[in-house]
């Protein structure tokens, strides 16, 4: 049984949408003649299928539609047309530090991205402590979150997001977290979640890094699936495609 289906989905966005420009400068453009919203496809019939311990690697250009269709995967956005299936938990390391509300504590902020990963408040009560002894945060937890350094903001992002163990882990250009020691550790909870069979997706602009631990690979190209199926052939196709010998 397929862990995730991913079937002819599409994401579109609007640009000039109303809701981007706000309500004041809307009415001006109505009056003025000047309103336009334009459409473009950020992903358009995407499918592929992965079943338990898969590795999927996502290649492209920027702008090829790579983390949009993550954030739908992970349930951040929401297809125009097509089906996602996921059977199981999805854990995502999007945009790690982004979410948080810098006046609140660190301990405040623990238990605000856990809501928002869809973790119970008395999940978030038996678990708190150790979030805050892995990203090794003790005796800052009563501090503003705008205190801490960027990579202490990230380790609590990530000690929150890899606290269970999903049955889908999403990487966004991330394989660790942190310098030092704790890349090495962030570096080993991912490899202890991949090795007890969750499947994995990353985007990366490295070829070896995909090359080296996905077995499926999905090539995107300004939204369009070029290619989906082995890493070996669809990165030897996407290689050719960079020199110039082979065109999409």
């Amino acid at each position: 049984m397929s862990v995730l289906k991913v079937e002819n989905v599409s994401i579109r966005y609007k640009v000039g949408d109303f809701r981007q420009i706000g309500l004041k400068e809307y009415v001006i453009r109505r009056l003025k003649g000047n309103y336009h919203v334009s459409e473009f496809w950020a992903d358009k019939d995407i499918s592929f299928t992965l079943e338990n311990g898969d590795f999927l690697g996502i290649i492209g250009a920027n702008g090829a539609g790579k983390s949009t269709l993550l954030k739908a995967v992970s349930g951040i956005m929401t297809p125009v047309s097509g089906t996602i299936e996921v059977n199981g938990s999805v854990a995502a390391l999007l945009e790690l530090v982004s979410g948080f509300d810098p006046d609140l504590t660190v301990r405040e902020n623990a238990y605000l991205r856990g809501a928002m990963l869809g973790y119970t408040r008395k999940y978030m009560d038996e678990r708190y402590k150790d979030i805050i002894r892995f990203a090794e945060l003790e005796e800052v937890e009563n501090k503003p979150f705008k205190q801490l350094s960027t990579g202490m903001q990230s380790r609590l992002a990530f000690a929150v997001a890899s606290l269970v163990q999903p049955d889908v882990l999403i990487l966004d250009e991330i394989l660790s977290v942190g310098d030092g020691a704790f890349a090495v550790k962030s570096s080993q909870k991912m490899k202890e979640i991949i090795e007890n069979g969750a499947v994995t997706i990353l985007v990366s602009h490295s070829l070896e890094q995909i090359k080296q631990y996905c077995n499926k690979c999905l090539w995107l190209d300004k939204g369009r699936q070029i290619a989906f199926g082995d890493t070996a052939s669809v990165c030897e196709k996407y290689e050719s495609f960079l020199k110039g010998k082979l065109t999409i």
